[in-house]
Parts: structure tokens; sequence; C-alpha cells
């Protein structure tokens, strides 16, 4: 969507701040020997004490509030009374919701505990990656180009990037133009970020695969050549100069 007046900010402001908070929360919560729908179940709560409303649940009927994944799964991971949390995991929680018809998305990946099994280089390297990202884009600058310096950035770390993956518009619904933000150089694609606009823009940074396939339970994604993925994501309105990060307060730069 594009921001056009102050009640839309407002709107989207509500709900971005509902997301990020749930982000927050989660990611406090976890703790080795929880199982995933335990997570999902308290993150649902958090969701609710804002009058938000789960957007994969609205959008697609996924099974679950929030996407979780764990270890070698990259997202879309399916909450589980089965699939109980260790110390070292690496995990990806993706929170997105709907309030009062404006919708936002975020995401990150951390280890849990001690970085038993060194995956915070890679979760570390995703966090720098966004941030100099966000740093680079305003009203005017090629989509194509923010691609460039993810890949190029992943690269310099010794790690790549998933290209069926990407960040997309966000605002009155889920998905929006413009879609496929992302993590390396389409040379076809000649759009630019327009200003006023809200975008989700997400880091895909993996230790070894490029493609991402998905499962038969039909929703988590693990890559093409195994390995592991790190995603850090936040909702934002493209301006003149620096984006305004409206889920700014999941704290995943801190």
């Amino acid at each position: 969507m594009s921001i056009s007046k102050e009640s839309e900010l407002t709107g989207m402001q509500e709900v971005s701040n509902a997301v990020a908070y749930t982000l927050k929360k989660m990611t406090d919560y976890a703790r080795p020997g929880m199982t995933t729908r335990e997570l999902d179940e308290y993150g649902a709560g958090v969701l609710s004490g804002f009058g938000a409303k789960s957007a994969p649940y609205l959008t697609y009927g996924f099974p679950g509030h929030t996407c979780i994944s764990v270890g070698g799964e990259f997202c879309h991971g399916i909450p589980s009374a089965k699939r109980v949390l260790r110390e070292g995991d690496l995990v990806n929680i993706d929170v997105s919701a709907e309030l009062n018809g404006y919708w936002s998305d975020n995401g990150g990946s951390f280890v849990l505990g001690k970085d038993i099994h060194k995956h915070q280089d890679l979760v570390d390297a995703s966090k720098a990656i966004l941030k100099k990202a966000i740093d680079n884009i305003r009203g005017g600058v090629r989509i194509s180009d923010i691609g460039y310096l993810m890949e190029s950035e992943a690269g310099k770390r010794g790690y790549k990037v998933v290209k069926n993956l990407g960040g997309h518009g966000v605002g009155r619904s889920l998905h929006e133009e413009p879609t496929d933000l992302l993590n390396y150089k389409n040379k076809y694609d000649r759009r630019r970020f327009r200003k006023n606009s809200v975008i989700a823009l997400e880091t895909f940074i993996t230790t070894t695969s490029t493609y991402a396939d998905t499962l038969q339970d039909g929703w988590t994604m693990v890559g093409n050549k195994g390995g592991f993925m790190a995603q850090h994501e936040h909702t934002m309105v493209i301006t003149g100069g620096k984006p305004v990060i409206l889920t700014e307060c999941n704290g995943i730069f801190n």
C-alpha cells in the first residue's frame, strides 16, 4: 500500500507494533524443553491482547498462529506438540497479523541458549545484511540494486542467499505489490522503490542452499542442498531518506 493520509500511517503503526511486540515476547519466552506449539499458543495470546488476528491463518488457512522453523527448516514451519526445542537450536519465528484492516509482517532467527552448534555467525550476518539494505533504501532506488547488495554482503561473509523467496509489499493485505523483493540482482527487474509505499523486507541467508523446497506437509520449506538459513524481516515505509521502520520494537537489531 501507499501511505496517503495520517490515519493510514496510524493503522500501520498499530498493527506493526502488535506483530513486533509479539515477536519479541515469543523470542524471550522460548526455552529448551518447550514445544513449538506451546510457543505458538503463547504468541497467539499476545496477538489477541492487541485484538490482532494471525495473517497466515486468515490468508492461507495455515495450521498455526505463527510460523516457527527449527534447525534445517528454512521457513513456514508448522507449530507442533511433537517438536521440542533444544539447547543451541537455530529458531526462526515469523509473526504477521491483521488489525482493523491493516496488515504487517516481521520475523527473526536466533540461537536458543548456548551456541553449541555455531549458528550465531549466520544469525549475525543476516541481521547486518538487513540493516545495511534498509540503510540504502529510499524512494527511486532500484529494487534489484538492493538485491545485489544483499547477495554481495552474504558472499563477503561466506554465505549464500535463497533465490526463490523474497520480501513483499504489505498493508491492506499480507502480500501486495511490489512482490519478489529478492536477495539477489534480477537484471530484468527495472522497478524502483516508491516513496510512501509500505514493504516487508527480509533476508534469506544460508550456509549451503540457494533454493527452498516445500516438504510433504505443504508448508515447511528446506534447502535444496540442506544446510541452515537465517531470516530477519522488518515492515517499513519508504521515504526520501532512510525508511521508517514500523516494526522496530521487535528488537532484532539489539
